[in-house]
Order: structure tokens, then sequence, then C-alpha cells
């Protein structure tokens, strides 16, 4: 049965929509309240309805469906007169500018047993299509971590701003694979072409099976980027849309080997995804699935409680840059402006007072450096660290994303502490049972690494250029050079200054990549061996 459509708004985006319900033999009415626009209507589609009266189109008995591609400030009020009218409705992103105007359009179409569906295009594109089917069939091992990056100058908004704007899109598609409820979203932006309306967001998504996702939007890219990179644990899909159909969609089989106890990346000839056996135009595939939608009464893909999914990590996010916004005005400029700080700290990252940090050092996103930390000259503190109170931290030092420095733990110069690695300062912790008298001294000396995900119990020394491989747990002190991996660590090896293996003969050694040398002796007494550098 022929189903007779009513486009709402024919601007920007709108043209679109009216093209393809056209070419798909369906639309009546174009609405739109400019002249020009319902002139240039008339002249390209002399067989269709032109009107500037949105109630007498919803009076029109004879249409069923209302596409609303208005801006995003009207789409509450516009969709929730068509659902009340008796029409489906498909209306574009977002859903509404508010999450409880999104759930009444979700409970308003329940009860008028309406298609409400939502303008979350890329569900329907072929690549993106292929790659979920990709990530179904394990093609790429189990999920890691999604990166999408939506970038190109204009179209700038007023009445939203760039988060609304672009990220739905990407949001609506890492939720669709991930298939979880996000247990935790941030949001950081910045406004330069208006005081209160970020040109410039990105999102940090964390889901309950360990997945991560960053969203990062802009309206002031030089040139258009649409891309989305899936990682797993075997391979990587990335897509492209703004490539030809025959590239949009790349597999990377690469993988992360272990060897010795380190991650090893396993790089792997990329492979094409040929889309053209499938190829359609997204939009008119989505404009079908409306169609199917309102034909088959069976919820669309991107229904509206997909939509109102979406809108929950949109305001969310907001909130996020709302709170960062008001945190910046409440800084009051003092009288007399200290002179600049000789490092540098991200506007997520909290430093206490009574800290003391060396000059050149940087702190990165959503870190806290707490009270009497000392922490030396150019260092390097990843996203999600925390410095506790008397923690000292040498010159030179890497510390990698959410590793918490405990009271205690000390590093020397140049440690490098991997992702995720762990400290601990009590040895039988109890939760009702303060033991903070009973903190036994972690100590990490210069020029060690600590791999990631490892774990270095309290009251242990670990020794100077040491290797501690990832995964290892550090149960008994390891001594200078040694490379030790395993639960509990043990010597695998020996590790020169440079970070490269040691091959002995005997009891003399040669770094196999500078060449410097090394003698390896047996402390007697204690029945250990010791590697010392040849001066």
């Amino acid at each position: 049965m022929t189903r007779n459509i009513a486009v709402v708004g024919a601007g920007y985006w709108g043209k679109n929509l009216v093209r393809n319900f056209s070419q798909l033999g369906v639309l009546k009415t174009v609405c739109d309240a400019e002249p020009q626009t319902r002139q240039q209507i008339l002249e390209d589609y002399p067989d269709v309805a032109v009107a500037d009266d949105f109630r007498a189109t919803l009076n029109d008995p004879d249409i069923e469906g209302v596409v609303i591609a208005a801006p995003a400030a009207q789409h509450f009020h516009l969709a929730r007169a068509a659902l009340n009218a008796g029409k489906h409705v498909f209306v574009e992103k977002p859903l509404s500018l508010t999450y409880n105007d999104g759930d009444a359009l979700v409970r308003l179409a329940a009860e008028q047993g309406r298609a409400l569906f939502v303008g979350h295009i890329l569900n329907y594109h072929p690549a993106v299509i292929q790659m979920k089917a990709m990530i179904n069939e394990g093609k790429i091992g189990r999920l890691q971590y999604i990166y999408s990056r939506r970038l190109s100058l204009g179209k700038i908004r007023r009445e939203e701003n760039i988060l609304w704007s672009f990220a739905p899109h990407d949001i609506s598609v890492v939720l669709g694979i991930v298939g979880e409820e996000p247990v935790y979203v941030d949001s950081v932006g910045n406004n330069f072409l208006h005081a209160r309306i970020p040109d410039v967001t990105m999102t940090n998504l964390k889901f309950p099976s360990g997945i991560g996702a960053h969203i990062f939007v802009s309206w002031l890219n030089p040139f258009k980027e649409q891309r989305l990179v899936v990682v797993g644990s075997e391979g990587m899909l990335v897509f492209d849309d703004t490539l030809s159909v025959e590239e949009k969609l790349v597999l990377y089989p690469h993988t992360i080997n272990w060897k010795d106890g380190a991650p090893v990346p396993v790089k792997a000839d990329s492979q094409s995804i040929d889309l053209s056996a499938i190829w359609e135009e997204p939009l008119r595939a989505e404009c079908r699935a409306f169609l199917s939608a309102m034909e088959t009464g069976q919820p669309p893909l991107t229904s509206g409680e997909e939509g109102l999914r979406v809108l929950r990590i949109l305001e969310i996010s907001q909130h996020s840059l709302e709170e960062k916004e008001k945190a910046a005005d409440q800084v009051k400029p003092p009288v007399e402006a200290p002179p600049s700080p000789s490092y540098f700290v991200h506007p997520s990252a909290v430093v206490d007072d009574g800290t003391s940090i060396g000059e050149g050092t940087k702190i990165w996103h959503f870190s806290h450096i707490m009270n009497g930390a000392r922490i030396g000259e150019k260092c390097n503190i990843g996203q999600n660290v925390v410095v506790s109170p008397e923690v000292t931290v040498g010159s030179g030092v890497k510390i990698q994303n959410n590793v918490s420095v405990y009271e205690g733990v000390t590093l020397e110069d140049d440690v490098f502490c991997g992702p995720s690695m762990v400290f601990t300062n009590v040895y039988n912790p109890r939760s009702p049972i303060s033991r903070m008298k009973e903190v036994r001294p972690t100590l990490v000396r210069k020029g060690a690494s600590l791999g990631a995900n490892c774990t270095v119990v309290c009251g242990n020394t670990v020794g100077r250029y040491a290797f501690v491989g990832a995964g290892a747990v550090v149960k008994k002190d390891v001594p200078d050079y040694a490379m030790v991996a395993g639960n509990p660590a043990k010597i695998k090896g020996w590790m020169c200054e440079c970070g490269n293996r040691i091959d002995f003969h005997d009891s003399k050694g040669q770094c196999r990549e500078c060449g410097k040398r090394y003698r390896l002796s047996k402390e007697k007494e204690e029945g250990t061996r010791r590697v010392s550098p040849v001066e």
C-alpha cells in the first residue's frame, strides 16, 4: 500500500530527505516556512504539494507519516504535534534537546500506537552494517576500544553546540556496537567562536565489560574527516566515510603478542572490504526503514527508545561540559596575577595546594596530585593518575594512564610506570580497620620500568634499570638490571640501561643493541645474582 509522507523542513538536510522519499514514490507534501525553499521545491518536484502551514499539513487525512528536518530546538514540539495528530514520525537527530522531552515523545508514540523513528543514519550505512556483522562473527576477537572522529569546517550552528550537532550519530553507533550502557561518561570542550557554545568536544565512555570509547567532534577542522576505528584482540576495523565504496571499510589483522612478559605489536597486511555488492545510499536505506516500521509496526533499529539512550549520553556529556565551565567561572583572577607555572596541568586535572611540581612536568586529563606530593622536573603524568600525599616522584618519570601512586611509594629519576600497573602500601588491608600506620615503603630505583598491569606488593624494592614484565606480581626485591615476569615474578634475564637484553657468556655480558658491557656476580652470603656495569 502506498504511504503518503510529508517532509517538514526542506533546507540544508531536509532537501535530501525530500529527494529520497520522492524517489521512493511516497512523498505527498513538503512544508517549509521559507518562500524561496517552497519555490525551489515546486520547480524540482511539480507533482508534490507545497505548504507553509504545519497544522494544515497535519490535518490532511491522506498523510500517514511526518518527517521532521527542522532545527533541533523545534523537534520536540513538532514531533509531539504530529504524534497527537495520529501520524508516524521520523525526526532527525537529536530526538529532542532534553531527556525528559524525549521520554515524553516515546511514551506518546506508545500511547498512539505510532512509529517514532530517529535519524541516526550511520546505523543504515552498509559499512557500519558490515562492520557489525564482522564483529559478531569474531573477525577481530574481543572488543577493546572504539575511537570516532567527526570533523569538518562548518556547518556552524548557534541553536545547538558541536556535541549535539555532530556526536549523536557516533554515540548511536558506539552503543549499537558495544551493546551496553556506559558506566562512565565525561566530556571536555573548548569554546572559540562563542563564549558559551563549544566548537570542539571530546567525550569519554567506559562500559561494564571494560570496553572504552572516545568521540571527538569539531566544526573547526580544515578538512572533512569521518572515521570510526574499532580495536579488538585479534584485529582492527577502520571505517572512513570520506573514501570510495571499495575503500570505506578496511580490516587490519594486527595483533599484540606477548614475548618475555612484554607486549609486542604484530602487524599484518590490511584488507579492504569491498561494499559494492551491498551498497545503497545510507539515507535511502534509512527512509525505507521508516516506511517498513510504518507498515509492519515493528520497532525500527533507531527507535524512540534508541534515541532516548543517545539523549541520556548527550545530556550527561552536556552537564559535564557545563560543570567545567562553571568551575572556570568561579576562579577569580587575583589582584596581581602570579607568574605562569613552569609546568602544564590539563583543565580537567586537580592539583591540591601544598604540592611541589618541577619545571617542564605535564599532568594530563582527570589526574589528581594531592597535598604534600613532590614531583620532579620533566615528568609526564598520564590520564586518571592519582599521586597521594607524601609521595616523592623524581625527575624524568613517566606515569601512564590509570595508575595510583600511594603513600609510602618513592619513584626515583627516570622511572616508567606502565598503564594500569598497581602499587600497594598495606600488606593485610581490611576495610573497617585503619592500618595507615602500618604502611610498608616501596622504592623504585632510577631508570626502572614497570610494565602494564603489573603489581608491586608493598615493602619491596625494584632495582636500578630493572624491568618488570606486563602483568607480573612482584613479591620480593628485584635486583638492579633484572628482567622479571610471572606470578610470582622471577628473573628471566637482564636488561641494559637502554632497555634491551644483555647477552651473558659466563660472567661477562654485553647489550645486544648499544654494546654496553656488564658483569654478572653471585653474592656469597645471599646466594643471589647481581649485575653491574663495567666502567
